[in-house]
Formats: structure tokens, C-alpha cells, sequence
């Protein structure tokens, strides 16, 4: 295959695109995780490019692996972000050179993905959230919907008093029998707190119990999982793999939710995927934004043969994330009868708005003029570093 001859960011604060182009023209677009993209610019230029340019563009899982161990003086979130960019890009360029989606070079295929609904909001009353979401449901036939409770990280601590006690209730009744009901306590309580709060969840028919307590204790969160009989889902934070596999070894969760941005892409997400399957646990993938990262895990979730009921779908628009307007050309997450639709559309099926990219701060990387820096050398097929 053609070696890796170009890569190009164009990022604001909040979104990085990534351009790959391959020596014979063939390009692809990928994406690092959303937030501080500019920082994630600079760690994907100073640490992905070096080793990325001059390699076999269809490798993707091995040259991610390559990076990895390369920069293994630098593991962590960062790294991940900034691979993510690198991995999403060879994907779409793979799905464009065959003619196919990415879900089809993964062993799935075009066709329509169940959705959810899903509310970023703590500061609405469980009155306008129970209006808002029922309102959403008929007009967009979601089936499911999701809503927060507790406080983000907050110790116990509800975002005003007595709104987790309110809103449980409010909205179960609001919904009705006809909709799945999931919460996400964002890493808000003690174990006790969590157990408590996850029998009122039982009590009132929610199905789906997201980071009920910090999400780096994997014992306190098997603690919560082993006292409900409702789904405990967790994982949307973590990129490292023994993390993973301590995670579902111990059975944490019984949902695992990797971020394909997080993770550092589509690669290692699926890696995570296929060590769920292999415990019999299901996939959901966390997408907590309309950027690629949705796009992406409406990909992963058509193609999984473990994956999880629904797609998270933000239902918060530009006033919530005005980073997110304009984006893509065309309307890629349009919603029908509570579904989202993974087309025959090559790659991933979406281009980046033109008008977004002419604003945005742009740099290149070319294999012609690269010069390596102390901190790298370029990686030839065949050869060392």
C-alpha cells in the first residue's frame, strides 16, 4: 500500500480534524477527542506524526501499536486524544479506497441504529426536563432517554438539594411505560449514596445506571453493580488497556462504554469491544457530542456483535455546544422514527464543513520537507526509527 505522505490538523479550542494523505492522492478525515484540541494538535504533531508519516497507510492497528510503544515514555489521555486523530483519518481513507463504510470493513454494514436521547443538563428542573424529553421523544420517536442526576464528581453532594429524589420520580411518570429510562450520575456518589439511590432507580423502572460512583474505583463500582439489579455502565474515561481488562475481568460493569476518541480510535475500541464479547458483556459506546465521535460509534455499534441496545445521541444543540455548529456538510445525525441512519457512503460518511476549516488555526506535516526533531524520527516500512 501507499505510505503515508501528508497530515494536516485545522483545530480551535474545541475540535482538531485530522487530513491523512496517502503518496498517491488517496485522503481520509479523521478527528482527535473534543476539548483543549488545541493542545491535542500540538501532542499529535510532536508525537504521532514523526513515526506516523512514510507508513503503510493500511496498517492502521499496527501503526497505532507502533506509536504507543514508541512514545512510551508518554502514556495517558493525551496521547490517546491525539492518536484517535491519526486512527479516524486511516479508517475513512480505507472505507474511501474500497468503496464502503467503515462498519462494512469491520464486519458490519450500512443501515439504521436505534438512538437515545441524551440530556447533558443539571441545571433544568425535573419539571422542564420531564417537558423537554417527552416533548423530544414524540416528536423524534426515541424509544429511550437518558437524563443526570447527582452532581458531577460531587461527593454526594446533588447539584441543589433533593433533585436526585425529584427527578427520579418526575420523570418515570412523565415517560410512561413505553420508553427506556437510563441516568448518569457522572461519578457523584459514595458507594452507600449509590446504593441507595440505585434502588430508587429499581423502584421506578430505569434500566441503565451510568458512573454511580468515581470511575477510577473499579471496586467501588463493582460494589454498586453487585447490590443493583439494574445495569451499571462505566468506562467512558478509560483509554488504557489494563485498565480494561481488570475492568471486565472483575465485572466492574455490566455495559462497558469506551470513547472511540478517548481510546485513541477506532483500533483500540474495538479491542475493548472484543474483550467485552469474550465476557459476555455488552458495548455501548460513550458519544456525548455531535462531532465525529458519534459518527464513529454509530459505525462501531453496525458492525459489534456484542453491541448495546441504542447509540448515545446528544440532544443538546448549538446553545449548549455552540462549538458544535456547522461542522459537517448536511445533516449526519438526522433522526427518524428514534433512529439514525449508517448509509453506503463511503468511510465515514461525512465531509467537514469548508467554511469551518477556512476558520480554523491549520497546520502540515509532509514526508518531503519533514525534518525529525529530537523528540521523534521518522518510521520507514522495513527499517528502524
Amino acid at each position: 500500500m501507499p505510505q503515508l505522505a501528508r497530515l494536516e490538523t485545522f483545530h480551535d479550542e474545541f475540535v482538531c480534524f485530522v487530513r491523512a494523505t496517502a503518496e498517491d492522492g488517496a485522503f481520509g478525515w479523521g478527528q482527535t477527542s473534543t476539548y483543549n484540541a488545541d493542545i491535542t494538535a500540538q501532542v499529535f504533531h510532536r508525537q504521532v506524526v514523526p513515526w506516523a508519516l512514510g507508513a503503510d497507510c493500511a496498517d492502521i492497528a499496527g501503526l497505532v501499536h507502533l506509536i504507543e510503544r514508541r512514545e512510551h515514555k508518554y502514556p495517558g489521555s493525551y496521547r490517546s486524544r491525539a492518536l484517535a486523530g491519526l486512527d479516524t483519518a486511516l479508517w475513512d481513507m480505507a472505507g474511501r479506497r474500497a468503496g464502503k463504510p467503515v462498519a462494512s470493513l469491520i464486519g458490519g454494514g450500512p443501515g439504521p441504529i436505534r438512538a437515545y436521547a441524551s440530556s447533558m443538563k443539571r441545571d433544568i428542573t425535573p419539571k422542564d426536563e420531564a417537558e423537554r424529553l417527552v416533548r423530544l421523544c414524540a416528536e423524534k420517536g426515541f424509544t429511550a432517554t437518558k437524563w443526570r442526576i447527582g452532581a458531577e464528581c460531587g461527593e454526594d453532594q446533588d447539584e441543589w438539594p433533593g433533585r436526585t429524589e425529584e427527578i427520579i420520580p418526575t420523570l418515570s411518570r412523565a415517560l410512561g411505560d413505553g420508553i427506556d429510562k437510563l441516568v448518569d450520575a457522572n461519578s457523584g456518589f459514595s458507594v452507600p449514596r449509590a446504593i441507595a439511590v440505585g434502588r430508587m432507580l429499581m423502584d421506578h423502572g430505569i434500566c441503565h445506571y451510568e458512573e454511580p460512583v468515581p470511575y477510577w474505583d473499579l471496586d467501588a463500582t463493582r460494589a454498586v453493580t453487585e447490590a443493583v439489579k439494574i445495569d451499571v455502565t462505566g468506562g467512558e474515561q478509560d483509554w488504557d488497556m489494563g485498565t480494561w481488562a481488570r475492568m471486565i475481568a472483575m465485572r466492574a460493569v455490566d455495559i462497558v462504554q469506551p470513547d472511540v476518541m478517548y481510546m485513541g480510535g477506532m483500533s483500540r475500541t474495538l479491542q475493548v469491544a472484543h474483550m467485552a464479547q469474550a465476557a459476555g458483556l455488552s458495548c455501548t459506546p460513550h458519544s456525548a457530542n455531535l462531532s465525529l465521535v458519534t459518527m464513529c460509534s454509530m459505525h462501531l455499534l453496525a458492525a459489534i456483535p456484542n453491541a448495546g441496545r441504542y447509540l448515545e445521541l446528544s440532544i443538546e444543540g448549538d446553545d449548549y455546544y455552540p462549538w458544535q455548529r456547522d461542522l459537517f456538510v448536511g445533516q449526519p445525525f438526522a433522526v427518524t422514527d428514534g433512529q439514525v441512519t449508517v448509509t453506503d457512503t463511503p468511510g465515514w460518511g461525512v465531509e467537514i464543513s469548508p467554511a469551518w476549516l477556512d476558520k480554523a488555526t491549520y497546520t502540515e506535516a509532509a514526508l518531503e520537507s519533514f525534518r525529525p526533531s529530537a523528540y521523534g524520527a521518522l518510521y520507514h516500512k522495513g527499517g528502524k526509527p
